[in-house]
Order: structure tokens, then sequence, then C-alpha cells
């Protein structure tokens, strides 16, 4: 046998070994959590302390289990560990927030009138085709579609109690989960909120919705860049952002200001790639047909200059419209034209965030210190 260690005995390893440990019935891991902490090195044996919520949690034997095995399967066996794991308890550390979701996705825009709306509730009925689970979360919050574009405007979400916590269950439609502040004030009245008021409205829906194991969550935010933006970075660790434009130089603009919000080093969100909307009029009687009436391949070009993937490039038809209004979404009739241009960019997005997931490590919710 080979007794040299993997890697050096330092407290950057050990960080590293224990990310590989997730709190158990959730996505993050213990150093997200920040339950890791005190590192010492003495030679070749560690000590650290993990910090947990009550001193009867479940999970504590199990989880010191598991951090013994990660280090010596990711450091090495010269690493003495065993027995000198300390444990304490707080009564204040943060549970995590959608522990069984594993794709957070904001859908953005630099401008509205793009379609972003449009693009989110296709996209997740698209991934919902596919057999995944996904929710998604109307986080426009002072102009919300997404009711109406599901034909669930007259839905009201019922709440209820989950191990002593008030929940409220999403409502169900095409296989997607989704939740809207939309359901909760009048068609007719207009939303005039203070930013705080509209922040803690998107922490409710993103906290207290009984969303359950989802394979994708997607977040369909306010066009341009906003405090709604912040919120959610700072609320969930979002796992990528897809930017959504039309071909017009003047919405491309605007993408690059939201590109560079995400791509911020106070964000350092990834960006998935993005989806050129209204790419082109096709009369749906003649299907073969290309009018480019807001310019051509704006949205590729764009992409291939940012160095982004383009994830879709979905044409004009009277349908889209029509299954707006009418609340049937067009990605739900899988052999129409638009329905096949959504379910390749649901693929283009499920490829990309594979490779975004096996390349960089888990995101974090942003942390924005106030000098």
């Amino acid at each position: 046998m080979n007794d040299i260690p993997r890697k050096l005995i330092i407290p950057k390893n050990i960080t590293d070994a224990l990310r590989n440990v997730a709190y158990p019935g959730g996505s993050e891991d213990i150093v997200s959590l920040d339950m890791v902490q005190e590192i010492r090195i003495a030679g070749k044996k560690v000590n650290f302390s993990l910090v947990f919520q009550r001193s009867d949690d479940p999970h504590i034997q199990t989880i010191i289990s598991n951090c013994e095995k990660a280090i010596e399967k990711h450091v090495g066996q010269e690493a003495q560990v065993k027995g000198n794991i300390a444990v304490k308890y707080i009564h204040n550390m943060e549970r995590p927030i959608l522990p069984g979701v594993n794709n957070i996705i904001a859908v953005s825009s630099g401008k509205g009138g793009v379609g972003k709306s449009t693009v989110a509730v296709n996209l997740a009925v698209a991934l919902a085709n596919t057999g995944a689970k996904v929710g998604l979360i109307d986080a426009d919050i002072f102009g919300p579609s997404i009711p109406k574009m599901f034909g669930a405007e007259e839905a009201r979400p019922v709440t209820g109690q989950i191990d002593n916590k008030n929940v409220i269950h999403p409502v169900e439609k095409y296989g997607v989960k989704f939740l809207s502040i939309g359901f909760f004030v009048a068609p007719e009245n207009a939303i005039i909120w203070r930013g705080p008021m509209a922040s803690n409205a998107l922490k409710q829906l993103i906290a207290d919705g009984n969303w359950g194991e989802l394979d994708y969550l997607l977040i369909d935010l306010p066009p341009g860049t906003s405090d709604i933006h912040l919120t959610l970075v700072q609320t969930v660790p979002v796992t990528a952002a897809i930017i959504v434009t039309t071909p017009q130089d003047v919405a491309l603009a605007d993408v690059v200001k939201g590109v560079n919000m995400f791509r911020s080093k106070s964000i350092d969100i990834p960006v998935l790639g993005i989806v050129e909307n209204m790419s082109w009029f096709t009369p749906e009687e003649l299907p073969g047909n290309k009018y480019y009436i807001f310019g051509k391949n704006g949205g590729k070009k764009l992409a291939a200059e940012m160095g982004l993937e383009l994830l879709g490039q979905i044409p004009i038809v009277q349908g889209i419209r029509e299954g707006g209004d009418k609340g049937i979404p067009v990605a739900s009739d899988t052999e129409s034209v638009t329905g096949l241009a959504f379910a390749e960019m649901a693929k283009n997005v499920s490829h990309q965030l594979k490779i975004r997931n096996s390349e960089l490590a888990p995101s974090k919710k942003v942390k924005v210190s106030r000098k």
C-alpha cells in the first residue's frame, strides 16, 4: 500500500475534503452551512469543531463519521482525525433553505418587453416534459404575469403546516409547481411597494413554499437590475443565470449590463448562456419561412463575443401570444415549431448545467458587507 497522503495536511485541503459532506436531507455541504470551525493542524493530527443548532440533532454521529471518511479519502489515511472532532451547539445557526432543490436558475433580462416571462414559463414546461421535477417562482413582483400564462389566475395556493412551520403549497400545472405574488393581490390592483416590502415578498415565496424535491427551480426576475436581484442572491445560492434578449441592438446593449452584474466580483454567479427570443417571424401556415423583423442573429453574435453559450433561438409565431393569453404554454405542444424550439433549449440548459456543476464549485449565498 502507498501510505503517502493524497494531499498535504493543511487547513485548505481539510476544508475542501469536508465540502463533500452534505447535511443529511439537504443539498448544501457542512462547509457552506458554516458548521466547520476552528481547524487546527499539528503535524498529522487534525482538529476542528462541528457546530450544530441543537444538542439533540439526530445526525451528529453520522456527520462525524462522514467527516472522518471524507478526510481519509480526499486528504489521505495519514491524517489523524478520529477522536479529534469537537461538537458544539448554538441556537441561531441558519437552517438550509430549499434543501431539496438541486439547481436554482435565475431567468433575467436587461430590459422589459423581450419575452422573459414567456421564456421562463415555457422553459419550465419543456424541462418538466423531460420527466424532471420543476418549480417556478414569479419574482417579477411589480408585474406578475405567470398566473395568467398558466391559466391559473383564479387559483389560490393552499397554506398548511409541516413540522410546525407555516408553508404555502405551490399551484401545479403542466408538471410545474409555481408561486407568484399575483396569487395574493387582486389583478386589477397596482402593487405599490417600497424595496424592502418587495424583497420580503420574494423571501416568503422562496422560504415558505413547500417545494420539496426539485431538479430545477426557475426564478423569473424583473427586467434590469434591482433590489430583487440582490435579495435573491442573498437568500439562496443561485446555481446559474440565464439572460433573455431579442436580436435588436437596443436590447443587446442592456444584456451586457445584466451579464456583468452576475459576473461581478461581489455576486459571482455563472451565466449559463443567452436565449435569443423573437429571433424571426414564422407564419404557422409557412413553417419553413423566416422573416428577421428584429434583426438577424444579434443574440447569437453577442453570446460569441462574451464567451457565452447560445441556449436557444425562439421564433415569433402567433401561437406564442395566443398560448400566453389563453394560459396554455406553447411548450406543452411538443410537435409545434415553438414547442420543438423550447425542447431544444431545455436540452441545452440541462447540458450546460451539468458542465457548470462538474467544473465549478457549488454556489454560495452572496454576503454583502456594508461599510
